[in-house]
């Protein structure tokens, strides 16, 4: 492991722009379940039940899609940025942070206190809620606030009385495009691509870190299972995230580490 992790700290030194791409494996730490794992929330909610089109139909979607979010929020909403997130940090502190492109909902990258402009949220977030029709927006605190305490089942906007719905993409629900235009972009000009967390199954995100390779950067996976662009990569490591990349990050960026170089 100490020679993967010197790889990776040796192409951090020599990269300019790193394009670091995120999924709920790095959230796990801080205590966030992820979807698919045993035990994560697909194993206790059937997806299919969470499809944009059904919860825009059926109010007993709508019902059930609201206490599956509103079961996970209190965890989200307290989590803690583990060494992982803090590591990213860190690369922008060092100016070698091109961008975060994540799939988290969960707001740990803006707690770790990365630059909003620098983290591009490809699947929205969870931390406001949002009217579909007239496009009011709610703190979610107090969505769920009248949730548990008003004993409202499925909330809808005081202004217009249209649908709310935390602002996520779920299931059938189109990424927004100007985002993804700029994950692309910044894939495209990056000479470091670092991929934490994620199986790189869910599409088009998983798209971002192979359009890297593509123009010409070069790949680190940091991720506990094979991913199909295990191929791609300079560096693999199927290993914690906060260990091997805050380890990786501390030498690359050390004096012992620069001296290396």
């Amino acid at each position: 492991m100490e020679k993967l992790i010197k790889k990776g700290a040796d192409m951090i030194k020599k990269a300019n722009s790193i394009l670091v791409f995120t999924g709920a494996g790095i959230s796990t730490e801080s205590g966030i379940p992820d979807f698919r794992s045993p035990g994560g929330i697909w194993s206790k909610y059937d997806p299919s039940d969470f499809y944009f089109q059904r919860i825009i139909s059926d109010e007993k979607a709508r019902e059930k899609y609201w206490k599956m979010s509103s079961e996970y929020w209190e965890g989200m909403r307290d989590a803690k940025p583990n060494r992982g997130h803090l590591a990213i940090k860190k690369l922008e502190d060092a100016g070698k942070l091109l961008a975060v492109v994540t799939q988290n909902i969960d707001r740990l990258h803006h707690k770790a206190g990365n630059s909003p402009e620098k983290i591009i949220e490809l699947h929205g977030t969870a931390f406001s809620v949002s009217c579909l029709s007239c496009g009011k927006k709610y703190d979610r605190d107090e969505i769920e606030r009248r949730i548990k305490e008003e004993g409202i089942k499925v909330p809808y906007c005081d202004e217009c009385g249209g649908i709310l719905k935390p602002d996520t993409i779920s299931f059938g629900q189109a990424l927004p495009q100007d985002k993804l235009n700029l994950a692309f972009e910044y894939a495209s000009i990056c000479d470091l691509c670092i991929v934490l967390g994620s199986s790189l199954v869910v599409y088009p995100a998983a798209s971002v870190p192979s359009h890297a390779v593509q123009h010409g950067a070069k790949l680190i996976i940091i991720n506990r299972d094979p991913t199909p662009f295990d191929g791609d990569a300079e560096l693999v490591i199927h290993e914690s995230i906060s260990k091997a990349f805050g380890d990786m990050v501390d030498l690359a960026l050390s004096k012992e580490g620069n001296s290396n170089a």
